[in-house]
């Protein structure tokens, strides 16, 4: 069984009061929720955000369901906890993420202040 926030280490979960490093919409937070409560594989997970190298601007995105490691980052949002990593935290520190669906599609989407340069797409980005 996977701990809860208030189970993990102090130093994973941002301190009481102060301003949470990421913020997710409600139609995010919707969305994430969904998926945790009809995908077999999300069940008992978390939400990881991550950068990685990639893309046609450097860094991509990246959003996967895992459980909490050792220098994790647990951020409350809403009735959900998302996993952050250490070297993903420069990176998104500030971002929110949206989700939308429209009849073009539907999807994720992080608005990063700390990009100097996105691509065209919108799924990677420079920093």
């Amino acid at each position: 069984m996977e701990p809860t926030a208030s189970e993990q280490p102090e130093s994973s979960v941002p301190p009481s009061g102060s301003k949470a490093p990421l913020m997710f919409t409600e139609a995010a937070i919707a969305k994430v929720r969904e998926f945790l409560e009809t995908k077999p594989d999300a069940q008992g997970k978390m939400l990881r955000i991550f950068v990685q190298g990639g893309g046609c601007s450097g860094f991509e995105y990246g959003f996967s369901f895992d459980e909490h490691k050792d220098g994790d980052l647990v951020i409350p949002q809403g009735d959900i906890e998302v996993l952050l990593d250490c070297f993903s935290l420069p990176y998104l520190e500030g971002c929110h993420v949206d989700h939308t669906e429209t009849l073009m599609g539907s999807g994720f989407s992080v608005k990063n202040p700390n990009a100097t340069g996105t691509c065209g797409c919108g799924h990677s980005f420079s920093a």
